[in-house]
């Protein structure tokens, strides 16, 4: 159970990634936009790619009716997100090193792993709901009142994940090196599940 102790502590380590990089990017590219606009999605914020991104992107928002980009203290996610990431930190190291010294078993390894899955899908769930409101609850004194054929208004929420076409612009969206942590981290504690089921087997 040792190497699964450590595996298991390693993973839950790695989540800590995600208070130092972006979990998810997204970038706007257009013509006349030669430097395309970027944000990077933090457990904590969001913050513009280049120095103005975020305040272009604004300015264009204002113009079709959209929310401007919220900042941390306007959305309960970026208060909630670094206590659940730090707590699940926290315990997976715990159970890691209880582990290690052969005082639980390794189905706490299991038990960690499923739960940081259902609350990651809780996650995207919440992200997407984002952008959907996001891209849909429209100012209706907006500048530009955008239709489509059929005459309803025409929406503009970026993907969750890949590209979209959104009038002139191509929205870009996909994980960056927060996410790529946090997933790697899963893979070690489930990982970690196998080695010490594996190491019970052969002792008994």
């Amino acid at each position: 159970m040792k190497k699964a102790g450590l595996l298991m502590i390693l993973g839950s380590l790695l989540l800590l990634g995600l208070f130092k990089f972006p979990l998810w990017n997204i970038m706007l590219g257009a013509p006349q936009y030669p430097d395309p606009l970027g944000m990077n999605i933090f457990i904590n914020g969001i913050k513009g790619v280049s120095e103005f991104d975020i305040q272009n992107i604004d300015g264009l928002n204002h113009y079709i009716g959209m929310k401007t980009i919220p900042k941390p203290e306007q959305m309960w996610e970026f208060r909630t997100f670094p206590l659940v990431i730090g707590g699940m930190a926290f315990l997976g190291v715990l159970i890691g090193f209880l582990g290690f010294f052969g005082k639980i078993s390794y189905h706490w390894f299991l038990g960690w792993f499923i739960l940081m899955t259902i609350l990651g899908v809780l996650g995207m769930y919440d992200f997407n709901s984002w952008l959907i409101e996001y891209g849909t609850d429209l100012d209706p004194n907006a500048i530009m009142k955008m239709t489509n054929l059929d005459g309803t208004p025409l929406t503009y929420e970026p993907p969750l994940l890949g590209s979209k076409k959104i009038l002139n612009f191509t929205a870009h969206s996909y994980p960056r090196l927060g996410a790529y942590m946090m997933f790697a981290g899963m893979l070690l504690t489930l990982i970690a599940y196998f080695v010490g089921k594996k190491s019970q087997k052969q002792k008994s």
